[in-house]
């Protein structure tokens, strides 16, 4: 049969008489070709494989189905040994080639000429490399250099000649060799005798800030080398201090300058061939300076933060100053960020709600062309804790168990305690309650538990800033039940009824019952008497026993019970059955007339027995009778006073002096009044009279005055005269000596005072008296008329109603006259009086008689009068609908006393409105309101209807009287002419 037979592979190229391994030379940069060709059958695979050497990061490139391996501009790294496989499954042959990788000569350093100064030293340094190593050749003008004849020294890389002269002008070259190639480079040597020059420009101007390093430059060349110094100022003098350095360049530097140091220097260079001088100008400008405030703000979490950046910087830099702000390194754009949430706005930061990614280093920048500075700010954003998690349940027990967590952020504020909450879905599901609270940073606690009970818990941290959110609730824990742990508490007896008995108690909380079942066993009996207990159980919190005695104590008790037992023996409560009115009076009641306005009461308390309940206290109710001025009954008019506890006396302000009261006294208790007592007459006695309802200037002469006044609206008591007094006073704080006229006569309502000085302003006082005294001044001012005036005259004329005018005859032409239109009513030969009105007025002779004839006067006055009938009509509409004058203003200021007498005696004391209550007064039984006042101590006091004196006296009631209205307007006037009341 035919067949072929397999075969092992065999390499054909190279072939197995090159051996197992070659070598194989490639320059740098350029192409590497390996070839490996193989038979056998089956056909071989061709492998490719680095062995030694860096290891290519990529695959080799291939070529002809794999014989052939390519790279690319070789590089040194390429270098090693590649072995080329061919494999088949008889067996495998294999080829090493070892590349080498050449390149030609490269410099590393070239030699550098220059110009150079007579005696100065020269080196040259030539350095290459390649593969194979390159040789150096040193040349000189292109020709090799002799090592025996150069006067330098000379080596592989290095050539020097020390003391140029000028014959060492030359051109030195190094050239480098390999079997590669060969490389050349030249270096221009000249030796010179220059004077020095200077190639910085002269007159430079140099700037910089307080603390920094200035520079100024002097860069020269010379030959021979030249020496340098610096100046300042046009001194001669080096500059010699340490902050001063000079460099090899010839640039002075001064380090941390100072303002002192602007100024102009000069740099000085100098060579025995000649000397140069150069100036320039430094000037130090302030540092910029930055403050950012506050420093270092704690600011709450949805508060808002406003960052300032001062800055100071010197004038001279203003318009090269910026300013720019980063958080945490990073730059915030000069606009407002963050969709307006971060607002920038020159030299402040303002974020209004802050959140906690705010929190952060703020750092401000500024800069200007000749420095830069910053300036941080830490801000600290504080929040409430966030919720503790994980809540766990441990050590589960009847009466507790241990509750765990972990504790959340704190946000910059420790946490200072955890409250534990709890709720139970028996009796109030929902209802979240404090249990327990713990300190700092625990994360634990045992807490107590009631029985009967399914509870779950959670946990508030709390911080400086606030409470957090709860946690989630923890798993259920039910706990079994019991007996009651504790009875009822506030046990008391209420009673409406004098023969009932109620007795109520706090129920316990749903949490207190402890198991199902719940009922109150209640016990009671009467106290001193030797009776077994009355019991009873019941399931609401109060039970009403009847038939009970009136007002006597009970022992009471009320245990706890539920299906599981009996709570602890309770405690003992007394309590009493109902009340009843007192049925005594109290006896011995007397009256001590203390002054006008205020007596004190005494009586005897009513016997303990006779209370019939818990003595809550005294009422005094007092009346006036009569007035023992006129002897005029009044109706009664009952006012009250409570006294608080068992006292025995009390005092009545506000009392009207010089009238006469009945006063009595009654008992009361939580049930009601008892009986009042017998009526006590008492008398208060004469007072000081009030004050006089007006004081008028009826006549000014320069030196004397008339003057009126009205009676008192209360006399309190007989008047035995009055007392009037005048003093002079100016425009100036200071004011006279006062002086007192006597008046022992009551019934006298005028006065003509004399001897006064002319054109002086003097103020009068009125006051009445009675036996006690004398009562409060009323007051007016006036004006006395100037030396040489006459006298004020009083003509009095009586005019019909009907004519609107009134010629007044026996007048001195050319004299000065004020004229007073007094309106009054007569009634029962007693004139009432309505309204005054006064102008001023000069007579002139034959006036009636010329001018009143001539047709022009007659209308002129009749314009004058139906101008005077218009507004007459539209004042008197204006009153009719209820318009007001300012009219005690306008009394106050021109009174007339005769007009003020009339009217006060109709209707009382002037008033701008109804009197109000006065803080402090008494309440009478209808609550109409009467002022009153008293001096005297108030701590014997008592009670009113809207009021109470506490048990130390302090009076904290009002008292009350009738309230009597304000008086009729009047409309008189100096100055105006109102409409009168006719």
């Amino acid at each position: 049969a035919n067949f072929i037979k397999e075969r092992k592979p065999k390499l054909l190229i190279p072939p197995e008489s090159a051996g197992s391994s070659s070598s194989v030379t490639v320059i740098k940069g350029g192409v590497l070709l390996l070839e490996c060709i193989a038979e056998g059958l089956p056909t071989p695979h061709l492998s490719w494989m680095k062995v030694t050497g860096n290891m290519p990061k990529e695959e080799p490139e291939t070529e002809n189905f794999g014989k052939t391996l390519k790279i690319d501009q070789v590089t040194a790294a390429d270098e090693g040994k590649y072995q080329c496989t061919a494999s088949n499954p008889m067996g495998r042959a294999s080829h090493e080639f070892l590349v080498h990788v050449e390149e030609p000569p490269q410099w590393l350093k070239k030699p550098e000429g220059g110009v150079y100064s007579v005696g100065t030293n020269l080196v040259l340094l030539c350095e290459a490399i390649g593969n194979p190593e390159p040789s150096i050749q040193w040349k000189l003008n292109g020709m090799p250099i002799d090592g025996r004849t150069f006067r330098g020294r000379i080596s592989t890389r290095e050539i020097s000649l020390t003391n140029l002269q000028l014959q060492d002008s030359a051109v030195f070259q190094c050239e480098a060799t390999n079997k590669h190639g060969t490389i050349l480079a030249s270096a221009n040597v000249n030796v010179l005798n220059i004077a020095p020059l200077i190639l910085t420009p002269d007159g430079e101007n140099y700037a910089t800030v307080v603390g920094y390093s200035a520079f100024l430059h002097c860069h020269i060349f010379a030959s021979p080398a030249a020496d340098i110094r610096w100046t300042k100022d046009d001194s001669i003098e080096p500059l010699s201090t340490f902050r001063y350095e000079l460099n090899k360049n010839g640039t002075l530097e001064i380090r941390d300058t100072k303002k002192e140091d602007s100024g102009s220097y000069a740099c000085w260079a100098a060579n025995s061939v000649g000397k140069r001088a150069i100036t320039a100008n430094l000037d130090i400008r302030d540092a910029t300076k930055l403050v950012v405030t506050p420093k270092s703000p704690r600011v709450l979490k949805s508060h808002s933060i406003l960052l300032k950046c001062q800055a100071e910087y010197d004038p001279h830099l203003k318009h090269s100053f910026k300013l720019s702000w980063r958080k945490d390194g990073d730059e915030l754009p000069a606009n407002s960020t963050e969709g307006g949430r971060i607002i920038l706005d020159r030299d402040t930061l303002f974020i209004p709600s802050v959140v906690l990614e705010d929190q952060g280093v703020y750092t401000c920048l500024a800069s200007t062309a000749l420095d830069a500075a910053q300036a941080e700010a830490q801000l600290i954003v504080l929040d409430v804790p966030d919720p503790p998690e994980d809540l766990q349940l441990s050590e589960n027990q009847n009466r507790s168990v241990r509750l765990s967590w972990k504790a959340g952020a704190s946000h910059n504020s420790p946490v200072n305690e955890s409250i534990i909450e709890f709720e139970e879905n028996h009796w109030e599901p929902g209802r979240w309650q404090e249990l327990s609270r713990v300190p700092g940073n625990d994360t634990t606690a045992l807490l107590p538990l009631a029985p009967y009970l399914n509870y779950q818990f959670r946990v508030v941290s709390v911080n400086a800033v606030g409470r957090s959110q709860p946690s989630k609730p923890s798993l259920r824990y039910a706990t079994p039940p019991a007996a009651p742990d504790k009875n009822p508490e506030n046990i008391r007896v209420e009673a409406s009824q004098p023969n009932e008995m109620v007795m109520k108690w706090e129920p316990l909380k749903p949490v207190e019952r402890n198991g199902p079942g719940l009922e109150y066993r209640v016990s009671w009996r009467q106290r001193g008497v030797e009776t077994d207990w009355n019991e009873e159980l019941v399931k609401k919190h109060s039970l009403s026993v009847r038939n009970v005695p009136t007002f006597v104590p009970y022992e009471i008790k009320v245990q706890a019970v539920n299906n599981l037992g009996s709570g602890p023996e309770p405690n003992i409560t007394i309590g009493y059955s109902g009340e009843d009115f007192p049925d005594a009076a109290p006896l011995g009641v007397s009256v001590e007339v203390v002054n006008s306005t205020l007596v004190k009461v005494f009586w005897m308390g009513i016997p303990r027995d006779r209370v019939r309940g818990h003595l809550r206290g005294y009422k005094v109710s007092w009346w006036k009778t009569k007035s023992l001025l006129d002897g005029k009954r009044h109706h009664p008019e009952k006012h009250f006073l409570t006294f608080v506890g068992d006292k025995k006396s009390g005092m009545i302000p506000g009392l009207e002096p010089f009238s006469e009261f009945r006063v009595t006294v009654l008992a009361f208790n939580s049930r009601g009044d008892g009986p009042e007592s017998s009526s006590v007459v008492f008398e208060t006695p004469e007072g000081v009279p009030e004050q006089p309802r007006f004081l008028r200037i009826l006549n000014f002469d320069k030196d004397s005055v008339t003057l009126s006044w009205g009676l008192p609206k209360k006399a309190n008591g007989h008047l035995t005269g009055y007392i009037l007094q005048y003093q002079i006073i100016n425009e100036t704080h200071e004011v006279g000596a006062v002086r007192d006229v006597s008046i022992a006569n009551h019934s006298v309502q005028s006065w003509r005072l004399a001897g006064l000085s002319p054109s002086t302003k003097y103020k009068f006082y009125i006051k009445a008296c009675t036996a006690k005294g004398c009562g409060k001044a009323a007051t007016e001012e006036g004006l006395t008329l100037a030396q040489g005036s006459k006298g004020s005259g009083r003509i009095s004329d009586a005019v019909k109603p009907t004519p609107k005018f009134q010629p007044s005859e026996a007048l001195e032409p050319g004299t000065e006259y004020t004229i007073r239109l007094v309106t009054k009513n007569w009634v029962d030969n007693n004139s009432i009086f309505e309204d005054v009105i006064e102008t001023r007025g000069r007579a002139y002779a034959g006036i009636y008689e010329g001018i009143s004839t001539q047709g022009w006067f007659i209308g002129l006055m009749c314009a004058i009068a139906l101008l005077t009938l218009l507004l007459l009509t539209i004042c008197f509409v204006r009153r009719n609908k209820g318009g007001k004058y300012s009219v005690k203003e306008k009394e106050d200021l021109h009174p007339d006393p005769e007009a003020q007498s009339i009217k006060d005696e109709i209707f009382g004391e002037y008033s701008d409105s109804d009197e109000k209550p006065l803080k402090g007064s008494l309440q009478s039984l209808n609550g109409d309101i009467k002022a009153t006042g008293s001096a005297d101590s108030l701590v014997d006091y008592g009670e009113g209807e809207h009021g109470m004196f506490n048990e130390d006296g302090s009076f904290i009631g009002a008292y009350s009287g009738s309230k009597e209205k304000g008086s009729v307007e009047s409309t008189g006037s100096s100055t105006a002419t109102f409409p009168l009341h006719a």
